[in-house]
């Protein structure tokens, strides 16, 4: 009787070591590079004489300036919340449903937006929108530091969220149901409305709750279209750190923004589970066929339309600004240092964002890749599932605060990294590690347990059993993680503002320099040194389109 309970004890006690073993690194990781240097930041912030000044919440929350920027911080992100789900909706109607030449490319081209950094976004709406752009050119009409400006940028950005999480799971639903209510005298509508609808709204929300995410906690895009005239909960964090030095403002903003990203990171969780668990899908394969009526396509040509203009004109006259000058000019100009703006060339920038999104994109597979299989262990207790919420948190707490917070935190040794170039990376990789968790994550989830089983039984070690079992099927997703990782990794820019040296400039952090300073020859650099960025980051989403088995899903 000892014998057996020993017996089966062995393999429990084993696999709980491999699960720590497992979430021993991510855990470390995210408590000396995220939760450290944010807890630092807090507390330089709100202890005065090593106590806690708790009073001082009620001071800053009693600021009119400061209800202000919550106010507008909340209302702009509803706003483009709906907005984006309005003009989103029939993209992935038509994405999901609907079957035309050039399909997949365009899918490839919609998610472009969402992997661009908020500075080029900015910037290319700038060039759209601003003083001198197409619309001040053609009709005198300008919308820099204007709300609209915001909006329309957000929905630029956020399109491709609600195409993929809404029209992934649309593709999977069974067709047939809508079509037995309709057979059964419903209209289109009514069946539309009382079948699909209802089976529609998880992936809905899920959508909303994350657009409202990024829109909540804008940054880049607030700060070159808002002017001094509009300030989210991230800008003002930023204000109040990097020009008037106020850290006991910043900490009680950056608790405030934390609080409520945590409400909707948990929002968002229970939706995802009550959409895999409440649906039962079918091959999105089988779903899409070739429009058919003149509504359908005229739809299809409205979603083309909203594409072109929304998307696209917004990059080609990025594109153009860049060569506005003879010669390329622009490109030329980034290859010599005036001294002004930087201490090398701006074209060195390339470089650097490359070496260290390289560097960043290592790091972040590493994490991610460990936290994903030891979240797939069936014998994961509460503790890992936890820690499952907590790998998204990177995605809303404010990136200025985690780039702050390395220069306070870690000055001392062990952890003297102020001088050091692997700062930026952590710092990136803080930022793909989620990216990588949930591209993994479904595919680890597919892999059958049985054969993990089998392997192990036959003697496998737990590192062979997921070298020969697991390795093979999810290499593919790897990739496709490790290039999410580069492309979000290339873009980061809250956090690599404060910590990026002069001599070593990111491309997201030159961009935003270059527009800080007046001058035609500084803005078409910006525009020359985003278009850089942009084909970059779209080359690399094209790649991992193609890349991709399962067309539906998230990301």
């Amino acid at each position: 009787m000892d014998l057996a309970r020993t017996e089966v004890a062995d393999p429990r006690r084993r696999g709980a070591a491999v699960r720590l073993g497992l979430i021993a690194v991510p855990v470390a990781f995210f408590a000396v590079f995220f939760a450290y240097p944010v807890t630092a930041i807090v507390a330089r912030g709100l202890k005065v004489d090593g106590a806690w000044q708790f009073g001082r919440l009620w001071d800053v929350l009693g600021e009119s300036d400061i209800r202000h920027v919550l106010w507008f911080t909340t209302w702009q992100a509803l706003a483009s919340t709906a907005l984006t789900l309005l003009i989103a909706l029939p993209g992935a109607y038509v994405f999901a449903r609907l079957d035309f030449p050039g399909k997949q490319v365009l899918r490839a081209v919609v998610t472009v937006p969402f992997v661009l950094p908020t500075v080029v976004v900015g910037t290319a709406f700038l060039a759209l929108v601003g003083r001198g752009g197409l619309l001040d050119e053609l009709w005198g009409v300008r919308l820099d530091t204007t709300v609209w400006a915001i909006l329309l940028a957000h929905v630029f950005f956020n399109y491709a969220v609600v195409v993929r999480t809404v029209g992934g799971l649309w593709a999977q639903l069974d067709p047939r149901q809508e079509e037995a209510a309709r057979m059964l005298g419903a209209s289109r509508f009514h069946a539309w409305r009382t079948v699909t609808l209802p089976a529609l709204a998880p992936a809905v929300a899920a959508a909303a709750l994350m657009v409202f995410l990024f829109t909540f906690t804008s940054f880049g895009v607030v700060q070159i279209l808002g002017g001094p005239t509009f300030s989210t909960l991230e800008v003002e964090i930023y204000r109040q750190t990097s020009e008037i030095f106020d850290l006991s403002t910043a900490a009680v903003l950056t608790i405030i923004q934390f609080l409520a990203v945590a409400a909707i990171l948990a929002v968002h969780a229970w939706t995802v589970r009550r959409r895999e668990s409440a649906l039962r899908l079918v091959d999105a394969s089988v779903t899409a066929r070739r429009p058919r009526g003149a509504g359908q396509w005229a739809l299809l040509a409205g979603v083309l339309a909203v594409i072109v203009v929304l998307l696209l004109l917004p990059l080609a006259v990025l594109v153009q600004r860049s060569l506005d000058a003879p010669d390329f000019g622009y490109y030329r100009a980034l290859t010599s240092a005036d001294g002004g703006v930087f201490l090398v060339a701006p074209i060195e920038a390339i470089g650097n964002s490359l070496r260290y999104a390289v560097v960043a994109t290592l790091i972040a597979v590493l994490i991610g890749a460990l936290a994903a299989a030891a979240l797939t262990r069936r014998d994961a207790g509460r503790f890992v599932r936890g820690f499952d919420a907590l790998l998204m948190l990177p995605l809303g707490v404010s990136a200025v605060t985690v780039g702050f917070g390395f220069l306070i935190a870690l000055d001392e040794p062990p952890l003297d990294l102020r001088s050091t170039w692997i700062l930026v990376p952590l710092a990136q990789a803080l930022v793909g590690v989620p990216f990588v968790v949930r591209t993994m994550l479904p595919v680890l989830r597919a892999v059958d347990q049985r054969l993990r089983e089998a392997a192990s039984v036959l003697g496998a070690s737990p590192w062979r059993v997921w070298r020969e079992v697991d390795l093979p099927m999810v290499r593919r997703a790897l990739l496709i993680a490790a290039g999410f990782a580069f492309a979000v990794s290339l873009g980061e820019f809250g956090a690599t503002v404060f910590i990026a040296r002069p001599d070593n400039p990111t491309l997201p952090v030159a961009v935003a320099r270059l527009l800080g300073r007046a001058g035609e020859l500084n803005y078409g650099q910006a525009m020359a040194l985003s278009t850089v960025l942009m084909v970059v980051c779209a080359v690399a989403l094209l790649v991992l389109e193609r890349l991709r088995t399962d067309r539906t899903g998230e990301f």
